[in-house]
């Protein structure tokens, strides 16, 4: 096994490299936690991107506020120059201011009469904008106002709407000017979401009062532009989050996929020695997680190595009971009693047949993991390799339980240990055998999905129970008939089975014979190719 100094490798067997040096200069954070690094990426992302809208909503406040200023200023400085009785020049006075500043000023008498109009004394200085007469992009840029009014939590605009012949008492600045002797100014939002500001101030000492009306397509333009720099501003964050994330990409995932890789090959036990990387120069929650993997997959090894030895132990432990017995049984001959003496030698050559069956399988359980980690796969065809193990049962048991083999179509050639698969081969065959009736049949049947080999064996006994499916691969677990012989089994048969097919990244399952009739069906799978370990 490498020693804990050992360089680390990726799954392909090349060294794990660290992050260059220049980026490791650039952010000096070792000893920061895993945990601070991801919040700092997304607080300054987050950060970024709320401040932009806020800014946006203060800019466009500051924007209305001064033309607020304005407006209180133009219809005060207008309602100043109004102090001719000549109505003719009053008019002519409105149409000029009107003209000049792009406004639309009314007067009203006291009892809100309207006594002259600019729009209708000279041309419309404005007109508002029909939506639906823009192009498209304009129609997008209110939807996008919108949207940022509603991230904002802005409040709900009135919406404009006038006819030449709206009477003052429905204008509310109009009201409350007269009812405060102070100028008033209103904001409301035209068809095509412009800002429209009306100012009402007092006239003189008669109860007139003037409205000025002005469309502030300045203001909605202006927001627009700084809605561009806010989106520049968004890219810029935006990159700056991408190149975060590819740091992160390279000190977090790039080092936690070597650890998968390395967990995943220490799971499948094909490698003996696999290389965990214990990252000594990270101080941080992936530097603890690497040598604590390193350090259980090293604990996980040595667990594997004490049950070899233990199964080694024992196996040089129960030999020395069959010295013994070997021994007793030369020495039987000197019982006088032929009876005695036969049922002595019965009862010893049981014991001899049944501890040597239990030291072979328990040794073979404990070496398999070891052996197929070191073994060589190669092609094996399964069909041909039920052919062979049909064939020497019946020519070594003559028989005495028929055992069918049927092919049916799909590619059943795999990569595996021909000696191992052959095994598995044998203990299902084993098992079908010793549940069968006498007169019964095995049948063992051979097919390929195009993803994987398949191995069904079926046997004409009781079955077994649902609850006991999973239990009956379980070693020294075993379901058999009260009548058959105690030790005739050990129950490591379809335990060792299982562990072979998983070994070929397998499996060994159990259920009901797909033909109905009563009996175990047994079926191996095993995978066409071995899939890629990435």
């Amino acid at each position: 096994m490498a020693r804990a100094t050992a360089l680390p490798t990726n799954d392909r067997g090349t060294p794990y490299r660290a992050p260059r040096r220049r980026l490791r200069n650039l952010w000096r954070i070792r000893g920061v936690s895993l945990t601070t690094r991801i919040l700092f990426v997304n607080v300054i992302a987050l950060a970024l991107l709320a401040g932009g809208f806020f800014y946006l909503d203060s800019y466009r406040k500051q924007l209305i506020e001064e033309r607020f200023k304005l407006a209180r200023a133009e219809v005060e400085i207008a309602a100043d120059g109004l102090t001719d009785d000549d109505m003719e020049a009053r008019k002519a006075l409105l149409a000029r201011i009107g003209s000049e500043q792009a406004l639309r000023l009314r007067l009203y008498d006291a009892k809100s009469h309207l006594l002259a109009d600019s729009f209708l004394e000279a041309p419309p200085s404005f007109r508002l904008i029909d939506p639906e007469s823009e192009p498209w992009y304009q129609q997008a840029a209110r939807l996008l106002d919108r949207g940022v009014d509603f991230i904002v939590n802005a409040p709900t605009i009135e919406r404009y709407s006038d006819t030449a012949e709206r009477p003052a008492g429905s204008w509310p600045e109009i009201q409350a000017a007269r009812a405060s002797g102070r100028t008033e100014v209103y904001l409301r939002y035209a068809p095509d979401r412009t800002p429209v500001i009306t100012a009402a101030t007092p006239v003189g000492d008669k109860g007139e009062v003037l409205l000025s009306l002005r469309n502030a397509l300045d203001v909605t333009q202006s927001v627009r532009d700084a809605r561009q720099t806010l989106v520049i501003i968004i890219g810029l964050a935006l990159l700056l989050s991408v190149q975060l994330s590819l740091f992160l990409a390279r000190t977090i995932v790039q080092p936690l996929r070597a650890l998968v890789r390395a967990a995943v090959r220490v799971r499948l036990g094909r490698e003996r020695e696999v290389v965990v990387p214990r990252l000594p120069d990270r101080g941080d929650e992936i530097g603890l997680l690497a040598r604590a993997v390193s350090d259980m997959t090293t604990a996980l090894r040595q667990r594997i190595d004490s049950v070899e030895t233990f199964a080694a132990d024992v196996a040089h432990e129960l030999k020395n009971p069959l010295a013994s017995l070997s021994s007793a049984l030369e020495t039987m001959e000197r019982v006088d009693d032929p009876v005695l003496r036969r049922q002595l030698a019965d009862i010893a050559a049981h014991d001899v047949q049944r501890i040597d069956r239990l030291i072979t399988e328990i040794a073979d359980a404990s070496r398999i993991d070891a052996e197929l980690s070191r073994a060589t796969f190669v092609a094996v065809d399964l069909a041909a390799l039920a052919s062979q193990v049909v064939g020497a049962r019946d020519v070594r048991t003559r028989g005495s339980i028929p055992i069918r083999l049927r092919r049916e179509s799909g590619d059943a050639v795999v990569p595996g240990d021909a000696a191992r698969l052959e095994r598995v081969l044998e203990n299902l065959l084993d098992n079908a055998v010793s549940f069968s009736p006498v007169g019964g049949a095995v049948e063992l049947v051979v097919w390929g999905d195009g993803e994987a080999a398949h191995v069904g064996v079926a046997d004409e006994g009781p079955g077994i129970p649902v609850a006991e499916r999973e239990k009956v691969f379980e070693r020294f677990h075993s379901v058999r008939p009260a009548e058959e012989v105690f030790g005739a089994h050990s129950g490591l048969g379809l335990a060792i089975a299982r562990t072979i097919a998983e070994a070929h990244d397998g499996t060994l399952a159990i259920g009901d014979r797909p033909d109905g009739r009563p009996g175990a069906w047994l079926v191996l799978s095993v995978p066409l190719e071995a899939e890629d370990e990435e």
